[in-house]
């Protein structure tokens, strides 16, 4: 064999495996991290898109009136039931500037009652309670109308000066001097009192809660001594037409007093409703949650004294008042959307947001997490370069090196391709390398075989011959004397 070619097969080149593509840990580290922040995300803008908390802010009086205690038991209900909404409570030295400031834009909520000036902007969302228009006279004495008592002395019986001027307005009496006969009954006076001969009062109106004239007992204490006679307004009806924020009111026999019954059969008279409004720029949804909430939980939402203890849903009519928000007449009238209608489109929308949003992220993280896989084609560099060394094979030893190291490249690439670090690009031009390879090694097997003999008979020529010490001559040399 030739100095000059490989004498075994450890002389041969290392065999050229494909490369391994590994994936970088913290590529993968970082990539869970991004799909958990994705994820959190992703439920937290559904919990905002479903459950995001709103603030609505109820404009009421005085911390002790009705209205605020109402607002105060409706913000316990929102947050007992964990709904969305909040309340924030913001008072005011009387109803009246809570109504101001709701017109003003300031609130979203206000508690009102129909004899006041109602902002334009106000929709009803639900009748929290009537107040009743009481006339009531000493005694057994009967006041035919309204009319006869211009000229009287009359007690107004009420919470505040609002009811003063309800009644006033209601008797046709102007500001100045006819005006003072019309007094505000002083606090904590009762109708014996007020029809005590000292106080020379002719007749006593009251404007008292409906819930809270049945709980009243003092009416039947009062009646049982004679100490008043409840009078019909026969021109009930007349006054609701006059004063659009009226309402006729039927009083049933025993309303008052079951014993002696007080009125002793049903009785007309007149009365003013109060009010949950909203401003009409109140979303239909937010209206609609709010009326439903309100008339879900009435137990929970009426007040110790009676008020709010009957509510009822708002009118829906057109000619209402007070028209009812259009929120609140949806859900009084069953016409409220489903879960599906209302966001079956956004839900369509976001769900082709996400395909893309996770198309976009899926790209990145193949960018970012591993390295572009390796084309086959590049692999027949490796197949190719064992070729050229094929000639240089001068037995079967070396040949059989070669032909593992190709059997090699092919596992790897079979395996790649499985596994993906290895493209199909050029995969034809990589067969093609294989074939070609191999077939040069089948052939020159074939030679090797064949040529043997020759090979070794020239292996044995080129060697230098054996030494041979049988002909070698010993010389002695005679040494001189």
């Amino acid at each position: 064999m030739s100095a000059e070619g490989p004498t075994s097969s450890t002389e041969l080149p290392p065999p050229r495996r494909p490369k391994v593509i590994k994936t970088n840990q913290q590529q993968v580290l970082l990539y869970v991290v991004l799909t958990l922040l994705l994820s959190l995300a992703t439920v937290w803008a559904g919990r905002a898109l479903l459950h995001n908390s709103e603030t609505l802010i109820f404009a009421v009086g005085a911390p002790n009136s009705d209205e605020a205690l109402f607002a105060t038991k409706l913000a316990n209900v929102l947050k007992t039931n964990a709904s969305r909404f909040r309340v924030k409570i913001v008072n005011s030295p009387d109803n009246a500037k809570a109504v101001a400031q709701f017109d003003r834009r300031q609130a979203d909520l206000v508690v009102l009652r129909t004899d006041a000036k109602v902002p334009a902007r106000a929709r009803t969302l639900a009748i929290l309670d009537h107040d009743l228009v009481l006339l009531l006279g000493p005694g057994n004495k009967k006041i035919k109308s309204l009319a006869e008592l211009k000229k009287k002395k009359v007690a107004v019986l009420a919470e505040n000066d609002a009811s003063l001027a309800f009644v006033r307005n209601l008797l046709d009496i102007p500001d100045g001097p006819d005006a003072a006969r019309i007094q505000m009954a002083p606090q904590g006076a009762t109708l014996d009192k007020l029809f005590a001969p000292a106080n020379g009062f002719n007749a006593v109106i009251a404007v008292v809660h409906a819930s809270k004239a049945i709980r009243d007992k003092a009416y039947e204490q009062v009646a049982k001594r004679g100490g008043f006679t409840l009078n019909a307004i026969d021109e009930a009806k007349a006054l609701a037409r006059k004063f659009p924020g009226i309402s006729d009111e039927t009083l049933t026999a025993g309303t008052l007093s079951a014993s002696p019954e007080i009125p002793d059969d049903d009785l007309d008279t007149i009365g003013l409703e109060w009010l949950l409004v909203a401003q009409s720029k109140m979303s239909a949804t937010t209206a609609g949650d709010i009326a439903r909430i309100v008339y879900e939980n009435k137990s929970a939402l009426g007040l110790d004294n009676g008020f709010a203890t009957h509510i009822e849903p708002a009118s829906v009519e057109k000619d209402a008042y007070v028209m009812a928000h259009q929120g609140a007449a949806d859900y009084i009238n069953d016409d409220t959307k489903s879960f599906m209608d209302k966001y079956s489109d956004m839900m369509y929308l976001g769900a082709a947001a996400l395909s893309v949003i996770g198309s976009i992220f899926a790209a990145i993280y193949a960018k970012i997490t591993r390295i572009a896989p390796e084309k086959a084609s590049e692999l027949s560099t490796a197949i190719l370069d064992i070729g050229e060394r094929i000639e240089h094979a001068h037995s079967l030893d070396q040949l059989e090196c070669l032909q593992d190291e190709l059997e090699s490249i092919l596992r790897g690439a079979v395996i790649g391709l499985r596994d993906g670090t290895i493209s199909t690009d050029g995969l034809d031009t990589f067969k093609l390398g294989y074939e070609f390879v191999r077939d040069e090694i089948g052939m020159r097997r074939d030679y090797l075989k064949r040529h043997a003999s020759e090979i070794e008979s020239a292996a044995r020529e080129s060697a230098p011959p054996p030494h041979d010490d049988s002909n070698v001559v010993v010389v002695k040399t005679a040494q001189s004397a």
